[in-house]
């Protein structure tokens, strides 16, 4: 199997029952989903996998036990393709409404046309940006508490953040690991108070304010974190095998409002049970909805593709049934 789908060899300006724009899981669900239901589907990504890319090894979807998360990409890949679904690598620019059908533009292969579109871009992690970062990603670095918590038990790591998510996700690990570390950057937490008592009465998790991990150290994975005070400049080597990235997400809240779909006060996409956005025939699947915040999972995006490739099915059989 490969990491990359079959490439399509579609022409610019063919016309589409829907064209799935995004390559992570929740636009390969809509796009197994959308090709069962016999709809004729493009799916426009960039990235194959999207933050799976960024994981080592997935133990929380059903029946897929430890894989390696390129070979769930390789799965997901060797599935559509089963259906023949096409696949351009490439950039979408905008998605325009011209009377009962979309435009959507991409950077360099033209454009293709659909009756309708579901959006499923995902959305990025802050990184630390930091020496080591990149380098050990997949190797001790993580950016999902609870993805990757059982896999770090009895062994000690560090959280970086200070919202919901780090509280949680130092919260879960403390029961894993044999030490926790909470950095985070300001004196006190902005995450849910209840979350705070409960860190600051686990035996084996240490908070450390006011500072940031500077660097992260290894060989082949991950053996240290560097900390540093923000106020004293001091720095201190911590022996972790882990370090968590939860510092937020920054959501695709310039894509969305460019191409007039309506966002939340935070910037993710507003869907309602059945993944339909603000514009009739535009719906939205997976990490870019503010559906189901707090609990990002790959399973769930999944899911929210299911629900919006079926959403599209009665869509447009309804539309079929009106002319």
């Amino acid at each position: 199997m490969s990491l990359l789908p079959k490439l399509s060899n579609v022409k610019p300006g063919e016309k589409f029952d829907v064209i799935i724009v995004g390559l992570g899981p929740a636009a390969y669900s809509a796009a197994l989903y959308s090709a069962r239901y016999i709809m004729k589907t493009l799916v426009i990504g960039e990235i194959p996998g999207g933050q799976l890319t960024e994981a080592a090894d997935v133990d929380d979807y059903l029946g897929l036990i430890n894989l390696p998360a390129q070979k769930m990409i390789e799965t997901f890949n060797q599935h559509i393709s089963r259906y023949n679904v096409p696949v351009l690598m490439e950039t979408v620019e905008s998605i325009k409404k011209e009377g009962d059908e979309f435009i959507v533009k991409t950077k360099r292969k033209g454009e293709y046309k659909a009756s309708s579109v579901i959006v499923a871009v995902g959305v990025k992690r802050r990184k630390l940006n930091v020496p080591g970062e990149e380098k050990f990603t997949g190797k001790g670095v993580s950016y999902c508490s609870v993805c990757d918590a059982p896999l770090f038990k009895n062994r000690p790591v560090v959280v970086v953040g200070g919202g919901d998510s780090a509280l949680e996700g130092a919260e879960l690990l403390s029961r894993y690991a044999t030490k926790v570390y909470l950095v985070h950057r300001r004196d006190q937490f902005r995450g849910q108070p209840f979350y705070v008592e409960i860190i600051k009465h686990k035996p084996n998790v240490e908070i450390i304010l006011n500072s940031t991990v500077t660097e992260i150290k290894g060989e082949k994975l991950v053996n240290k974190a560097v900390v540093q005070n923000l106020k004293t400049g001091e720095t201190r080597e911590l022996d972790v095998n882990g370090v968590f990235v939860e510092i937020g997400f920054e959501p695709p809240v310039d894509f969305a409002r460019n191409n007039g779909i309506e966002t939340d006060e935070r910037g993710y996409i507003k869907v309602d049970e059945w993944m339909r956005t603000n514009v009739e025939g535009i719906f939205a699947a997976g990490d870019c909805t503010g559906l189901w915040m707090g609990f990002r999972q790959v399973i769930t995006a999944t899911a929210q593709g299911a629900v919006a490739s079926h959403a599209v099915y009665s869509y447009l059989n309804e539309k079929k049934g009106k002319k």
